[in-house]
């Protein structure tokens, strides 16, 4: 395993789940949880990865066995666990993930880290399908605090929208379906094989 030296990892576990209407993270492939695999596979490559829950989550088996920040924001989606990480360390480089990355591989992560930017605030790929910032699986840099907390104070929550209107490092993905995500019953028939509650 080769270690990125100052990046952490976070899995972001807070959701709701609400279009899904069971707790995504805890689906099942292969006897495995989603969130299980997901912190697994960032373990790969980073010495510390943490999953995101809301307060309220916590002690949910599942997320109780793994390291956790817990989220000190409310109302701000996927922001508030990601504000939370670098408040719990704010020199460290984050990589985020979301959970509900089926297709999620190895390759996809070490090619992020490999290629992410010293210098901008944000390293992310770019969607096959649209041409728009993956902003659920991407570096966030130190220095992208600043700007996160600016465009919050603006009322923009929206990491992709962040993204956008951000000097941002584009990666052009080399297996487009790891960042398929799944937030319907229907995304899950059909962009998740062998997933099963």
């Amino acid at each position: 395993m080769k270690t990125a030296d100052r990046i952490c990892g976070l899995v972001l576990a807070g959701g709701k789940s609400r279009r899904m209407g069971q707790d995504k993270a805890l689906l099942r492939r292969n006897g495995e949880t989603q969130l299980g695999l997901a912190v697994r596979l960032l373990q790969q490559h980073l010495a510390r990865v943490f999953v995101s829950a809301r307060a309220d989550q916590s002690s949910e088996p599942e997320r109780a066995r793994f390291s956790q920040i817990v989220d000190r924001y409310a109302n701000l989606g996927p922001l508030a666990g990601i504000l939370s990480a670098m408040d719990t360390d704010p020199q460290a480089a984050w990589l985020v993930v979301a959970c509900d990355l089926p297709n999620l591989d190895s390759e996809t992560i070490r090619h992020l880290l490999d290629e992410r930017s010293a210098t901008q605030p944000f390293t992310a790929y770019r969607s096959s399908v649209d041409g728009m910032p993956e902003p659920l699986c991407g570096i966030y840099n130190p220095s992208a605090r600043r700007i996160l907390d600016e465009f919050v104070a603006a009322g923009i929550q929206c990491p992709r929208k962040i993204m956008m209107r951000s000097d941002t490092r584009l990666l052009e993905a080399r297996n487009p379906r790891a960042l398929d995500n799944i937030n319907t019953p229907d995304e899950l028939s059909q962009h998740a094989a062998g997933l099963a509650s």
